[in-house]
């Protein structure tokens, strides 16, 4: 709220200086009254008020504006998110890929069919992302958290997802084939029509898995997995799979 204050009248001069008891004291006192004048004028012109008004109208209308184009500048942050990611398309290294992937689905955006086929994403976090059809070939994605996203029919051959977060994801007709899941967490997983031909599952959190109708799991090693289903591991064994531990770390 603008508050306008008009300034006393000054004294006048002939009454200012007959206080004065050193006369080189006068022409410090002589500035000091003219700055009086000064104030005293222009409090009491209204134009002054005016601009106060306008000043804070002005502050107003930025921050009217500020929130209408609140979703242009939205629209501009995931454009520039997905260039980063379209541009370094098949290609090694992050190249911001990490942050740019995590800023959409943090906002709720889609990443069904991106592809980042290895791409360096170590600790990358997709909690609850749409990656329908992604391609995550060959991508270093250790200690990353996709724990309820979706990768149904997602293509994750070769990748490595050593220590990631899988939990109750949703991985039906994903290819997994030649995947390292080294002491993944799988908990809750649905597994129905994935392909885990020689993927590496050593000590892999296995609890609640849906597995009954996992595609192929010929030459994928399951030693040490972790809370596996009753009947996984006996027939991972008659389908193909191994226990050996032999391969290294």
């Amino acid at each position: 709220m603008i508050s306008r204050r008009i300034t006393r009248r000054p004294e006048k001069w002939a009454t200012l200086i007959s206080g004065v008891k050193h006369r080189w004291l006068i022409p410090f006192v002589a500035f000091e009254w003219l700055w009086e004048w000064v104030a005293y004028g222009l409090s009491r012109w209204s134009f002054l008020e005016v601009l106060e008004y306008l000043g804070s109208f002005s502050v107003l209308i930025g921050v009217i504006f500020y929130f209408s184009e609140s979703g242009d500048r939205v629209k501009q942050r995931h454009y520039q998110a997905w260039q980063v990611i379209n541009t370094a398309q098949g290609r090694g290294g992050s190249g911001g890929r990490i942050e740019a992937l995590q800023e959409l689905n943090e906002d709720h955006v889609q990443l069904v069919g991106v592809d980042v086929s290895s791409a360096f994403l170590q600790g990358i976090r997709l909690e609850h992302a749409n990656l329908l059809r992604a391609d995550l070939s060959a991508a270093d994605v250790r200690g990353g958290n996709l724990s309820e996203a979706i990768l149904s029919y997602a293509d994750m051959h070769s990748a490595n997802f050593r220590g990631s977060r899988l939990a109750h994801s949703v991985l039906s007709d994903a290819d997994l084939h030649d995947a390292d899941l080294v002491g993944a967490d799988l908990e809750g997983a649905k597994l129905d029509g994935a392909d885990l031909t020689s993927a590496d599952l050593r000590n892999a959190k296995l609890k609640g898995i849906g597995w009954q109708k996992i595609k192929n799991v010929k030459g994928a090693i399951i030693g040490g997995v972790v809370d596996a289903p009753d009947g996984f591991v006996k027939w991972a064994l008659l389908n193909g799979a191994s226990e050996t531990t032999d391969a290294a770390d």
